[in-house]
């Protein structure tokens, strides 16, 4: 069964509280989504860290309930 987008925003919003999160369904089916995520979390760490953090929440639907996440993450500028 595929993950609604609702929960993936949701878990992401839980795991970086106060981030911007924007979610793009890029197949249309549930599995196959790009998450941009805009978090202090991020600051002053590299992109593959960043990414394993989020991987990281993730860890329990990834590969299965969740086929494939396309990430984009950022520290807030300023």
């Amino acid at each position: 069964m595929p993950m609604p987008v609702e929960e993936l925003d949701r878990r992401l919003r839980e795991a970086f509280p106060m981030s911007e999160v924007t979610i793009t369904d890029l197949a249309g089916d549930g599995d196959h989504y790009r998450a941009r995520i805009v978090s202090s979390a991020f600051a002053g760490l590299s992109r593959v860290r960043q990414h394993q953090l989020v991987n990281r929440a993730l860890a329990d639907v990834l590969g299965t309930t969740l086929h494939a996440l396309a990430l984009e993450t950022a520290a807030p500028e300023g």
